[in-house]
Formats: structure tokens, sequence, C-alpha cells
């Protein structure tokens, strides 16, 4: 038993000389001040992305281009980025042969050989007709 009592001695001995070191202080605060930056930092980032992709997802889409009326209805030629959108949705002030500016949202296309999609909220400017 005495072999024993010697080993809870030593341990008790070796853990109490492990706690009885000084702590720093300045260092724990420099920790604590070092992740309350941190926390901070990333707060900002994620508050930063919110608001741009609440911006982005409230903006207000259109396309300006020519209308043309063709066999699968009415499409428009995008001036911007060149592509040519069939029309959707609320097209009946629309005419073909008009350049116009059209409020609304890409719509994905029904098949895979289909053409893209605008689905028309409203039309804010009517230009007139196409100059060739």
């Amino acid at each position: 038993m005495t072999h024993k009592f010697l080993w809870h001695g030593a341990l008790i001995a070796a853990l109490c000389m492990a706690l009885a070191i000084p702590t720093q202080a300045d260092q724990l605060s420099n920790d604590a001040r070092n992740a309350i930056i941190g926390i901070v930092a990333v707060s900002v980032v994620l508050v930063a992305i919110t608001v741009v992709v609440v911006h982005e997802s409230r903006k207000k889409r259109t396309v300006t281009g020519c209308v043309v009326s063709g066999e699968n209805g009415m499409s428009v030629a995008d001036e911007k980025d060149k592509r040519i959108y069939a029309l959707s949705g609320n097209t009946v002030d629309i005419k073909p042969g008009d350049r116009v500016t059209l409020q609304g949202k890409k719509a994905k296309p029904k098949g895979a050989n289909a053409p893209l999609a605008w689905e028309v909220n409203k039309q804010t400017k009517d230009f007139g007709a196409c100059q060739p």
C-alpha cells in the first residue's frame, strides 16, 4: 500500500506545481482582444455580403431591344448581352417592330433546344420603331 500512496503523492505534487505556474494576464487579454476583433470582422463581412445579395435580388431587371414576331411568338434581341429572348407574361401592349425596354426576369427554357425566355412584368419605355 505504501507504494500506491507514493504514486498518488507524486501525482498530487506534480499537479500542484503545474497549476501553480503564474499566468500572464497580458497574454490572456491579448487573446481575448484578438478573438473579439475576429468575431467583429467576420460579422462585418457577413453583413456586407447580405446587403449586397439583398440589393442585387431586389434590383429591377430590364431588357432593351427590338421586338420581332416569329412562328413561336414574339422575341426581343437584348442590346446589352446580344441574346434573343422569347417573350412571355404581360405582352399585351408590346408591338412587333418597336424598340422597347421591358421589366421582368429571365425564365428557364422549357426544353433543351428551347430559346431563352423573358417573363415580362411591364413595358417601361417605348422608343418607337426599330432603326435598321
